[in-house]
């Protein structure tokens, strides 16, 4: 299988390089947030590239998210929710019409970087270098079934551990501690923002066991069968949102109605990297 070599090649660069910078990647500025210009066979390569040179290596693992228009306008309204993703080591785009609005600047994002499409791409390549996933989210019934998922579809796929989402403050530490003891290749946390942000920025430090964390989202609710995606043609137009919001309208409703008019806006007016404050 042939990969793109801007991402397989290897790079001396000093820990202090941006992330993005240090592996050639192009950003679009969306939205007000910096959006990797990389596909899903770049991305799924990458991750893998990164998780497997970190292994033994300790220190705080790299951090990836996602964006779509819902973080978009959540970024917008609150500076606190903000400063997680402005914290991440690399945004994928999660929205098409985040690829849609990237046509108007001066660099373009090639496809949709969509979680639930990047985790099958890593999975297969994973199965083939025996990287290690370890997956951490949802209720305890659907991590389970999702597990169980994953392996009848990836028999050779080594799942290093799993656990639900919901434990309290005082778990916390035990719940870091039996992650690292796991010493996940790729840690996958899927809470939904900002909770799973704010899990992976509190507990990076000390995550030391771990080769990287990908934000997931809703990935486990995919995964387990529980959610379905929509149609193809759906996705392609950018409609997945209403696809969902037409099962579940009591609970997403309000959400896309009064982000998605946000969102909208943001991607027509906010192209261009913030400036940067004056100093004395």
């Amino acid at each position: 299988m042939n990969f793109h070599p801007r991402v397989l090649e290897a790079t001396s660069a000093p820990a202090t390089v941006p992330f993005a910078d240090k592996h050639g990647i192009p950003l679009a500025w969306l939205g007000g947030l910096p959006i990797a210009a990389i596909d899903r066979v770049e991305s799924a390569q990458l991750m893998l590239n990164v998780a497997m040179e970190r292994r033994g290596a300790g220190g705080p693992p790299p951090f990836i998210t996602s964006a779509n228009g819902q973080v978009l306008s959540m970024c917008a309204r609150d500076s606190q929710v903000r400063s997680l993703f402005e914290a991440a080591d690399l945004i994928h785009a999660d929205g098409t019409p985040l690829v849609f609005a990237s046509r108007l600047g001066s660099v373009r994002l090639p496809e949709r970087v969509a979680t639930t499409d990047l985790f099958h791409d890593v999975a297969q390549r994973a199965e083939l270098v025996n990287a290690t996933f370890y997956l951490f989210g949802a209720t305890p019934q659907v991590i389970a079934r999702a597990v169980e998922n994953l392996g009848m579809k990836y028999p050779r796929l080594r799942i290093c551990g799993y656990r639900s989402g919901y434990f309290t403050a005082e778990e916390e530490e035990r719940v870091v501690a039996e992650i690292n003891a796991a010493q996940p290749d790729i840690l996958w946390v899927g809470m939904g923002a900002p909770a799973e942000q704010q899990f992976c920025l509190r507990n990076r430090a000390n995550l030391t066991g771990v080769g990287l964390i990908k934000t997931s989202g809703g990935l486990f609710d995919f995964v387990s069968g529980r959610n379905s995606r929509a149609p193809a043609w759906m996705q392609a137009l950018g409609l997945e949102w209403a696809y969902r919001m037409a099962l579940e309208p009591r609970r997403l409703a309000y959400r896309y109605l009064t982000t998605n008019p946000h969102a909208a806006y943001l991607l027509l007016t906010s192209r261009e990297r913030p400036a940067l404050p004056n100093r004395p």
